[in-house]
């Protein structure tokens, strides 16, 4: 595809700034360096309590649309009376129709509301709208460039991939001039639902210069020493597509006599059932939950622990993980990993090289492989840094910015 002009771009979220999406932040932030003039445009007002620091660095403005359209009513009529007569309204309308009797939900309603505000309010300096993430951000910017008759991009990630109906994928995917994702396992899903040239894999990669390199020496714990327990990690949000049941089920089925810690880092709904399950499984005493928190507290962690995991699953939603950016974190800090075989993970982890893959929901072999890890520190050391290596060479960032840097028409 084409590269557009250098020009200011209107980066579409559905809320900023959010700890969980700190890859997005990395690459407005490398994106800036590169000199692209970016809008930040927030569907929701942040709802965490702490901030990355990456965020501070970050120059660009926020416009943050009506979050509901009954909260700020006048703003979403001034929206509509000023962009009632431009020439791409009606073609917006009868799409936002269309849309609306296939899908008859409020967001639906909502998504065209926060449009009219959008298309009102946006600077003239803005001539092209990219949308982070398919479903609801690429909603409110598909109806936004056909009101301003604007071109239209967008990043699919995860969720947003799995949830939206196939009808919406495949006419958001004809409609906006190129999409990229970050996993192969993406591609291949959305090439299939449209023209294969529009669709492209852009790892989002980690930017090294915020990772020390890993440790050079991690203890040799191997589970014999109550007073020494080995240190296990995981981090992410508590929904059900983490599969942090299925790892609290792994670890209460450890032998008795190996003694061990973990320790979750990460917010989310399900923080309460699942600490009422650690309870009734008997292992509370082992486990220590440290809420949500920002990245040097989290990649301290990583350096701190001695095996990472992470059992991935599809949720009843058909939700699932793409490649969590926490593998690739941890993997950075030299960290062996034990997740599921599930999605774009593979990608990242080579079983029995890079660390250990186990098939999603299957407690029984997540429980082996956590038992090897902890057992030998040999095989952590190996894993773990092979990983780091491999990370590091195949999975930076830069390859990914330059690519989005060439589609947004900056210089190379």
């Amino acid at each position: 595809m084409s590269a557009l002009s250098s020009q200011t771009v209107a980066f579409v979220l559905k809320g900023y700034p959010r700890l969980s999406e700190t890859f997005i932040a990395q690459e407005i932030a490398a994106l800036e360096a590169r000199g692209l003039d970016i809008l930040i445009v927030s569907l929701r007002h942040p709802t965490d309590r702490k901030r990355h620091p990456l965020h501070d660095a970050i120059r660009a403005h926020i416009l943050y649309l009506p979050e509901y359209l009954y909260q700020e009513p006048l703003r979403v009529l001034r929206g509509w009376w000023q962009v009632r007569r431009l020439p791409g309204y009606k073609a917006a309308l009868a799409q936002w129709w269309r849309d609306l009797k296939r899908d008859r939900s409020p967001n639906r309603i909502r998504r065209f509301g926060q449009a009219l505000v959008l298309a009102a309010e946006l600077p003239g300096t803005c001539q092209h709208l990219h949308a982070h993430f398919i479903h609801t951000p690429g909603s409110v910017t598909r109806y936004t460039a056909h009101i301003l008759q604007h071109p239209w991009t967008a990043s699919a990630h995860a969720r947003d991939i799995w949830i939206t109906p196939e009808w919406e994928k495949r006419e958001k995917l004809a409609d906006c001039r190129w999409a990229v994702t970050c996993t192969a396992h993406n591609v291949t899903h959305l090439a299939a639902l449209s023209d294969p040239a529009k669709v492209s894999l852009v790892y989002h990669g980690l930017n090294f210069d915020r990772f020390p390199d890993p440790p050079v020496w991690r203890p040799a714990r191997d589970g014999r020493d109550a007073q020494d327990p080995v240190q296990l990690l995981s981090v992410g949000r508590a929904v059900e597509k983490k599969g942090f049941d299925i790892l609290l089920q792994a670890l209460a089925r450890l032998p008795t006599d190996l003694h061990w810690r973990f320790t979750h880092i990460g917010g989310g709904p399900l923080l309460p059932t699942l600490k009422a399950q650690a309870e009734t499984l008997g292992i509370a005493d082992r486990v220590t939950w440290r809420g949500a928190e920002a990245q040097d507290a989290v990649i301290a962690a990583y350096r701190a622990a001695d095996i990472f995991a992470l059992a991935c699953r599809r949720d009843r939603d058909g939700d699932m993980d793409g490649l969590p950016n926490v593998l690739m974190e941890a993997q950075s800090q030299a960290l062996p990993c034990a997740a599921s075989a599930i999605s774009a993970i593979p990608e990242l982890i080579v079983d029995g090289e890079t660390g250990l893959l186990v098939p999603a929901e299957d407690t029984g072999e997540l429980t082996v492989a956590l038992n090897r890890l902890i057992v030998d520190p040999v095989l952590r050391n190996r894993l773990g840094g092979r990983a780091a290596a491999r990370v590091r060479q195949d999975f930076g960032m830069s390859r990914g910015i330059a690519e989005l840097a060439k589609r947004f028409g900056l210089a190379a």
